[in-house]
């Protein structure tokens, strides 16, 4: 059984989109774990990003794994489209206005195709909504920010869902991962630790400007490791987990 440790997922969403191929070397360099693809509908979420054809150009550029975060209002009828493109995993809103049975059917179609499947929950949505489908989730990834915009606060207030999703999937059989995604830097990554989080989505802290990304990567392992480990301590909210 593996040792468990913070793994560092690189949101792009500020990245330099004229120069993807830097940033991804950028982010390579730095020692990221993951990429992490926001994908905005537009109407799910009042932004607009990109679609499959992106996240298949960040395949050709990079082998770190790809994971895709879809916030769009019809997962289930775009599914193939961006299994095409060779993501790992594919994650979609819980809140997603889609029926249960096209949810679970969504999620299958992403585990047929060897991909790991997942359900986001924003800040205001009940993690009770995600555990009819935990048999068929890879990633629960609990959001700290509304979706829909980078460079948002760190919202302390969802992160107990952490620890209520890692108990699930302890439960399940220990081989899903929590996803902490919105506002996760050097100051909230402890927190995070705390409550359960597998995996650190870092976004705008990795791009400004005169900070070094290496330096930021590093220190939310550090500071995540540190905030697990005194939860074991504690024996609360969550000890650590093999993953």
């Amino acid at each position: 059984m593996m040792a468990w440790r913070p793994l560092i997922a690189a949101s792009i969403l500020t990245a330099d989109f004229g120069h993807l191929d830097r940033a991804v070397r950028k982010l390579e360099r730095a020692g990221v774990d993951r990429l992490h693809l926001d994908v905005m509908d537009g109407h799910f979420v009042p932004n607009l990003t990109f679609g499959p054809d992106i996240v298949a150009a960040f395949r050709r550029l990079t082998s770190l794994p790809l994971d895709v975060h879809l916030m769009i209002a019809e997962p289930a009828r775009y599914m193939d489209r961006f299994l095409d493109a060779e993501p790992d995993t594919v994650t979609f809103h819980v809140e997603a206005a889609e029926t249960d049975d096209s949810k679970a059917g969504a999620l299958q179609s992403v585990r047929s195709a060897g991909r790991g499947a997942g359900l986001a929950v924003s800040p205001g949505t009940p993690i009770d909504l995600v555990r009819p489908f935990l048999d068929l989730v890879d990633v629960v990834m609990v959001m700290t920010v509304e979706p829909g915009f980078g460079g948002q606060r760190f919202m302390a207030d969802a992160a107990p869902k952490m620890s209520v999703a890692s108990a699930w999937l302890g439960e399940a059989g220990g081989q899903g991962m929590v996803h902490v995604d919105g506002g996760v830097n050097r100051d909230t990554a402890a927190l995070a630790g705390r409550w359960g989080a597998d995996v650190y989505v870092v976004g705008s802290a990795l791009f400004q400007r005169g900070q070094d990304a290496t330096d930021e990567v590093r220190l939310v392992r550090e500071r995540a490791w540190a905030g697990r480990m005194e939860s074991s301590l504690e024996r609360t909210p969550a000890g650590p987990r093999a993953g």
